[in-house]
């Protein structure tokens, strides 16, 4: 019987690494229990795996399945909403993201100098900065249709698939809006890829002309 092998978060995209087979009595043993290792590898778990606990099919969903109205079989949580966003950065359009990733959004966009009432707004000056932390992929799309991802779970090259065009999020409905307000204010959005376990929330500084001025002490002359 395939077993976790470590502790398996919710939403998971298996790879060989997290799971092992196991020698269990039949009569322990579900009648939906995975017996071997492929029905597994580069399935979605649906819910939380703990270390020696036995895989059930109905637990897992594959990410490239599609439902007869074409849809693609997605997992949300009920305080989730998906979300799409363009793949326009390098990491994205690469084809390194992949379903089960965590990844962090970051953002830059042209700001006034000045935001106080009555001064000349006219100048910006551009600010980049962590938008959202800790999102999961729940999909990645391509131009002509889904990429596939079961050959890299396997541990395979990938095939030749088409480019990213659209990275698929799930995130709670105000971190949506937080999106949408990025996408629609005309910024960049760029992916950073994190560690599969790295949970971490960073405290990070928007990074500006200022910021970059302090930072490596660059000679800047001051107009009278």
């Amino acid at each position: 019987v395939v077993v976790a092998a470590r502790p398996i978060p919710v939403r998971t995209l298996l790879r060989p690494e997290d799971l092992e087979v196991k020698r269990l009595p039949v009569g322990s043993v579900a009648p939906d229990a995975v017996t071997a290792l492929d029905n597994a590898v580069g399935r979605v778990a649906l819910v939380q795996l703990y270390p020696g606990e036995a895989v059930l099919s109905q637990r897992l969903l594959e990410p490239n399945s599609v439902s007869a109205d074409g849809r693609m079989a997605l997992f949300v949580t009920e305080d989730e909403v998906l979300v799409a966003v363009p793949a326009q950065d390098y990491l994205s359009r690469s084809g390194m993201l992949k379903p089960g990733d965590k990844v962090d959004v970051h953002f830059s966009l042209d700001f006034p100098v000045s935001r106080v009432a009555g001064e000349d707004a006219l100048d910006e000056e551009q600010a980049t900065f962590a938008l959202l932390q800790n999102l999961q992929v729940a999909a990645v799309l391509g131009a002509e249709g889904r990429v596939d991802t079961e050959a890299v779970a396997a541990g395979e090259a990938p095939a030749e698939q088409p480019r990213a065009e659209t990275v698929l999020l799930t995130v709670p409905p105000q971190d949506a809006l937080v999106l949408k307000y990025a996408i629609d204010a005309g910024g960049t959005l760029s992916f950073a890829l994190r560690a599969p376990d790295n949970d971490r929330t960073y405290e990070l500084e928007p990074v500006d002309p200022d910021y970059v001025i302090n930072r490596y002490a660059l000679p800047i002359a001051v107009g009278e």
